[in-house]
């Protein structure tokens, strides 16, 4: 069977040509071919400039320059690797979900704006990892260049209601063993303050049965993890969203589920996984989960 290829999206500003690095040393390390996807029609960032090897202004760029330069860069990096360039005439969100279809994961960066909006997400990286059935990473945080080897040396995974052998575990899994790096599952809990109480004999007693039920679907949620991968199991009292935030300044690829609904408007990202998305120091792959209809 014919492997599928790591996809990305290059637009010519710097964060897409560091997304290309990422993807150029994920895909050497997948083993699969490299798909560069540049959409003719793609919003150009407020302020971003091309890359200076272009030596021309931005509006004399054409798309196919883009995607040769960004090829260009991928072989540098992994002379190996099978390059395949596509031009597509569409909007980059809906080029980009439609190439998910065909790719084992595709990768974005994240696009920022001026001002305290600049570590923000922009609104293509967004709504592909909110739409595409594939798992989507989006390069987010400052140690973002490269894939391997990691600056942190560890994996990243953000539990929720998973169920043994969920893709997100099992995308976070594949992540460790090709590094060789240690699996860190985290499943953050929360004691609801309706559920707290001062009475001296129930101290305590509504928190370690949040904390208990945290640890079952931790368990459960890793009980098919291979022996051969180094896991890391731990539950953190907090909202999930400042917890992983958080720990994701010591890893290398924070991955969380998404739920995915059948209907009109695609997989439909959580608090979570938008939270993530927007404020997490390392890059960060969603991944679809399929949840039955309500």
């Amino acid at each position: 069977m014919k492997e599928l290829p790591l996809a990305v999206g290059v637009d010519g500003s710097e964060p897409s040509l560091r997304a290309v690095d990422w993807a150029a040393d994920e895909a050497a390390l997948r083993g699969v071919p490299l798909r560069v996807v540049y959409a003719s029609l793609w919003e150009r960032y407020e302020g971003g400039s091309l890359s200076a090897d272009f030596g021309k202004p931005s509006e004399e760029v054409h798309a196919q320059d883009i995607v040769d330069h960004a090829a260009r860069r991928a072989l540098a990096r992994h002379p190996e690797l099978n390059v395949i360039r596509a031009v597509l005439p569409e909007e980059p969100q809906y080029a980009l979900v439609h190439e998910g279809r065909m790719a084992a994961a595709l990768v974005v960066g994240s696009r920022g704006r001026s001002g305290v909006t600049e570590f923000l997400l922009g609104s293509v990286s967004l709504t592909v990892a909110a739409q595409a059935d594939c798992p989507v990473i989006v390069l987010r945080g400052n140690h973002d260049k490269q894939a391997v080897p990691g600056t942190q040396g560890r994996i990243l995974l953000g539990v929720g209601e998973e169920t043994a052998d969920s893709p997100a575990v099992r995308f976070a899994v594949d992540e460790a063993r090709l590094r060789g790096v240690p699996l860190e599952a985290v499943r953050a809990w929360r004691c609801p303050a309706h559920e707290t109480t001062d009475h001296p004999l129930m101290a305590g007693e509504p928190a370690r049965l949040h904390e208990e039920r945290a640890v079952e679907v931790l368990e459960q949620g890793l009980k098919n993890v291979p022996g051969d991968v180094d896991v890391r199991s731990r539950t953190v009292e907090g909202p999930a969203r400042r917890v992983l935030a958080d720990l994701s300044r010591q890893a290398d690829l924070l991955v969380v589920g998404a739920k995915r609904r059948e209907g009109p408007f695609g997989l439909q990202l959580g608090r979570v996984a938008h939270a993530v998305l927007h404020h997490s120091a390392c890059p960060v792959a969603v991944v679809p989960q399929r949840a039955p209809m309500q």
